[in-house]
């Protein structure tokens, strides 16, 4: 019974990340990306510090340099735009995450405006976009 309940949630949840993404060059064009952060590497460090259960002993790859970037608007996710970029985490503590995740930032005006993926977005969605998203800025998560 649990497991048909589960796939029961499940189907259309996957569904729903299946959704088209492909942005159409006119849609890429009609945002403004702003300024190319500076510091970045540092506010992603400082995202990450409250929310990894110590980010001294924690394994953060920068996989990509923040490029412009625009996230399409699904049932399941806002739009966003800005700079964005691919980050590789692994905790690397016994009340951390046990295996190494993909995050990736968005950037606007040199801030955080969004995440995907990693501690507050732990789920099947979040998880799936930062996958995706790593892919098309460059660095595809390979886990293992």
């Amino acid at each position: 019974m649990k497991k048909i309940l589960l796939c029961t949630l499940l189907v259309p949840l996957l569904a729903l990340t299946g959704c088209n993404t492909t942005i159409p060059k006119e849609e890429l064009e009609s945002v403004n990306y702003g300024p190319r952060p500076v510091g970045w590497q540092e506010a992603i460090r400082a995202y990450l510090e409250p929310r990894v259960p110590d980010l001294k002993v924690a394994v953060v790859t920068f996989r990509t340099e923040p490029q412009a970037f625009l996230q399409k608007e699904t049932l399941v996710r806002k739009r966003q735009w800005g700079w964005a970029n691919c980050v590789w985490v692994f905790e690397n503590h016994p009340r951390g995450y046990p295996d190494t995740y993909p995050m990736t930032f968005f950037f606007r005006d040199g801030k955080i405006v969004e995440a995907n993926g990693g501690p507050d977005d732990s789920n099947i969605v979040g998880a799936q976009y930062a996958r995706e998203q790593c892919e098309r800025l460059g660095a595809p998560f390979k886990p293992g």
